[in-house]
């Protein structure tokens, strides 16, 4: 890591801190501004009334929550095995949501703005709240009275080249206290990114041009989607039961035109069709005045079927796969609040998972033998955990806990193995707020990854005409945390935050060769990641600009790892070390009518390290504005332009005769795309 690095993330960083300095010079707002209340039972709890919210006219929990200060959501993440740990950062009435198939952004939205009482951000721990290795979330609390809410939506993507992209929905809901019911069906039809036009050249190792192509990509997805919840009193607790089923296809196809140089024309297709569906449910019981029992369990099973081909001079592939998967999760959890200074909870989980793949490649009409070209990969998966909060004073938090994971993973077809897995996981935040609107938060953690079952069998990259193989022997990566927050809030809405975290992982995990000539995913040693952000959001009525606000981002990373062919440093595959962006909104006539843009460069640029290429990737910057008109208290309007700069996509593979340690380079190759601008029209109505 050198100074001069550091000295760039550091003056960008000071840059946002000098936005908000005029803010941070004042402690109190300002008047007529609605700022949140401090909650006098719990310290580090903030309470958000309505009339916080008041100016934007909220339509759903959804928009009240995207409009906390310094607070961003953040989904969790369903792809992760067991419920421990992969729950978002928002909770409803106190709970997180018993499902893993919606983001809690899609659950927000289906609650009407008038049923929520109140939010709470909550820094630190809570007594009674579950905040699932989280220092920061929202409680958005709701209303006992009656309401009920019928809402359609008609929305569609309005691209440049006149192609439209439908998306239709509908959804249900009645709240009565503590009774529930709501569903919601969806269906679109769309493009990706993955529909463009782009040139691809080569050269020679001398940088003469050997090749010169036009690449016309295209690509459709379809989805279909329905879910449902039921939420009653039974059994002197709340049981609520909730269900979803998605259909999805897609399919790509990739055409090569050759202008000049050696070669013919190529094509490159794929398809793939999947049925996926979940069912959960959760029971809560208070155990006496200060205890309560949590009861969850939870089934999702998905099948899938992917097939792929290519056709390049004097060469042909075809790749296909067949996979069923699933999960099966039952969790026990017991909380108690002592009092407003000591709560504990603890529980254990227990989860069943399986992936069942086949899958078959051949060249040239000749059947090629893949390393995990048949896999049934299963783990059973148990984890205790304990965890308590203390606050000694007002002005400070402790929260200190440890899980416990073991598991086995059990390998059969190609190869039969098994593997033992057992990791401890130790957990401290410590809140300070040593003065009103000042908050320091401390974290050391360690984390241990779960294997990608996918990463177990083969797979391909149809539009490279390259193939990867399953590897059996994969290690889940082990990180140790050391993070470092100040939180500034200032004017109501005004906040700065700035972190510092560094990471050391173990068995960090990228591509290696494998025997026969095949690469793969694979550990490749240690590393460590050190990344220090400022994030700051910055009212502008003060300024002049009633009803506006900006919201910006700086972050610098450096991250090392030693390259399993070289041995020789450099950053993560994909990490580009820098990312910012900037948020302007502004709310008018009260709320009826808003507009706003941002532009980014957190672009998923960086250098990847495979065994015969190494993989440069780079994107311009984006810019969006969007204007939203709220005719009636029923009704919202918003159109959304994207990509106005109609960014380009650049990737560059340098590409050797073997190993690239050991072999020459045969030749380079660029490639670059652009996707054109786009319209999303969006239209709700609540009848």
């Amino acid at each position: 890591m050198t100074s001069s690095t550091w000295l760039t993330g550091a003056a960008a960083g000071a840059l946002l801190l000098a936005l908000a300095g005029p803010a941070l010079a004042q402690d109190v707002g300002m008047a007529g501004v609605a700022e949140a209340r401090p909650d006098a039972t719990r310290p580090g709890v903030l309470i958000y009334d309505p009339v916080f919210f008041a100016d934007i006219q909220p339509r759903t929990a959804l928009d009240m929550v995207e409009r906390l200060p310094a607070f961003g959501i953040a989904n969790g993440s369903s792809n992760t095995r067991g419920l421990a740990g992969t729950s978002g950062n928002v909770l409803i009435n106190g709970r997180h949501p018993s499902n893993k198939s919606e983001g809690v952004d899609t659950l927000l939205e289906r609650i009407p703005a008038e049923s929520v009482d109140y939010i709470e951000v909550i820094t630190g721990g809570a007594p009674g709240i579950d905040m699932q290795g989280r220092s920061v979330v929202a409680n958005v609390v709701l209303r006992a009275t009656v309401t009920v809410e019928r809402v359609v939506g008609i929305d569609t993507y309005i691209y440049d080249d006149g192609y439209l992209g439908p998306i239709l929905s509908a959804q249900y809901s009645r709240r009565a206290g503590d009774n529930l019911v709501e569903g919601a069906i969806s269906a679109t039809t769309d493009r990706t990114s993955g529909t463009s036009q782009g040139r691809r050249q080569r050269f020679s190792p001398s940088g003469a041009l050997i090749q010169d192509a036009e690449v016309d990509s295209w690509d459709r997805y379809r989805n279909i989607r329905a879910s449902g919840a039921i939420q009653r009193p039974q059994a002197g607790g709340l049981l609520r039961v909730n269900a979803l089923v998605s259909l999805y296809d897609s399919d790509r196809e990739q055409d090569v035109f050759i202008l000049s140089g050696a070669g013919d024309d190529d094509v490159s297709q794929e398809s793939n069709e999947s049925l996926s569906g979940e069912l959960g449910a959760r029971w809560t019981r208070p155990l006496g005045d200060a205890s309560e029992l949590e009861l969850t369990a939870l089934q999702r099973l998905e099948q899938s079927e992917y097939q792929s081909g290519f056709i390049r001079t004097g060469r042909t592939g075809v790749f296909s796969g067949d996979t069923t998967e699933g999960e099966s999760i039952g969790r026990v959890v017991v909380r108690q609040r002592r009092n407003d200074r000591w709560s504990w909870e603890g529980g254990g989980e227990v989860a069943y998972n399986f992936l069942d793949t086949d899958s078959a490649y051949e060249e040239n009409g000749v059947p090629v033998a893949l390393p995990g070209a048949s896999v049934l990969v299963e783990e059973l998966r148990g984890e205790v955990f304990g965890q308590t909060t203390w606050r000694p004073d007002p002005r400070l938090t402790v929260e200190g806990g440890l899980r416990v994971e073991a598991s086995e993973i059990r390998q059969s077809g190609d190869t039969d193995t098994s593997k033992t897995l057992v990791y401890p996981k130790p957990r401290v935040l410590v809140t300070w707020t040593p003065a009103p609107n000042h908050q320091f938060r401390f974290r050391i953690e360690r984390e241990i990854g779960q294997l990608d079952f996918d990463d177990f069998a083969a797979s391909a990259e149809v539009d490279l005409g390259q193939v990867e193989a399953g590897n059996a022997d994969l290690e889940p990566e082990k990180t140790t945390y050391y993070e470092a927050i100040y939180e500034r809030r200032f004017w109501g809405e005004g906040s700065v935050t700035a972190r510092l975290t560094h990471a050391v992982i173990e068995d960090y995990i990228d591509i290696i060769p494998l025997v026969g000539g095949f690469e793969a995913l694979g550990n490749i040693g240690t590393g460590t990641q050190t990344e220090f952000e400022v994030r700051t959001t910055l009212p502008l009525d003060r300024l002049g600009v009633p009803g506006a606000r900006l919201i910006a981002r700086v972050a610098h990373r450096e991250t090392e790892i030693e390259d399993p062919l070289t041995g020789e440093t450099h950053r993560f595959s994909g990490d580009d070390g820098f990312g910012c962006g900037v948020t302007f909104t502004q709310d008018l006539d009260g709320g009826r009518w808003s507009w706003g843009g941002n532009h980014g460069c957190d672009m998923d640029a960086g250098t990847s390290y495979r065994i015969r290429e190494v993989r440069f990737t780079d994107n311009e910057p984006q810019f969006n504005l969007f204007v939203q008109w709220k005719p009636t208290a029923d009704l919202t309007l918003r159109v959304d332009a994207a990509n106005l700069t109609d960014m380009e996509q650049w990737r560059q593979r340098d590409i050797y005769s073997g190993p690239r340690n050991t072999a020459p380079l045969a030749y380079r190759e660029t490639y670059s795309q652009t996707r054109g601008s786009w319209l999303f029209l969006q239209i709700r109505k609540t009848l």
